[in-house]
């Protein structure tokens, strides 16, 4: 269970090393987007990340203890926002920081009229979608052999997860 102060904002320059250090565990990377990640690959990346905003960072007790990108898709589809990547550190993990970090992602933009939160979980990564459940989402779809791993000869079927904004009765 979560203890102590902990804090929603937005991600800055600054975080880089934080964030390099839990995007590049050896845990994590295996389910995020790139393969073998090195330092100087990792500033492409985050840059990216910072440059067209919506990239949280999770703090616990001053501490980057994990992020999320947020990305809000345009026109009819401007309810929908696309979570990932996201990952809390892994020493941190099974104490509840990610639901409390989705959560307060949640919090902040369904005032802002998001309904549809979606994200992508590679179908081998039974934690990630047993977390996934227990914080509201659902399968919607599978995308067969959408994800390869630079040193996996196989391909990976991803799941397509959805989280709806509870409707206020009215």
């Amino acid at each position: 269970m979560t203890s102590g102060r902990s804090t929603l904002r937005l991600g800055r320059a600054a975080d880089a090393s934080a964030v390099f250090e839990i995007y590049t565990h050896k845990t994590v990377e295996r389910f995020l987007t790139f393969d073998g990640v090195d330092r100087p690959r990792f500033n492409e990346i985050f840059r990216g990340l910072l440059a067209d905003g919506g990239f949280f960072v999770y703090e616990v007790q001053g501490e980057v203890a994990g992020f999320c990108k947020a990305t809000r898709l345009p026109g009819r589809a401007a309810h929908v926002a696309h979570l990932g990547p996201l990952a809390v550190a892994p020493d941190l993990h099974g104490r509840g920081y990610g639901a409390s970090m989705l959560h307060a992602v949640f919090a902040r933009l369904e005032p802002q009229g998001v309904l549809r939160f979606e994200l992508m979980v590679e179908a081998d990564n039974p934690r990630g979608i047993a977390f996934y459940r227990k914080v509201g989402f659902e399968q919607e779809g599978v995308q067969r052999k959408a994800y390869k791993r630079a040193a996996e000869p196989d391909y990976i079927d991803e799941l397509l997860m959805v989280r709806f904004t509870p409707v206020s009765p009215g």
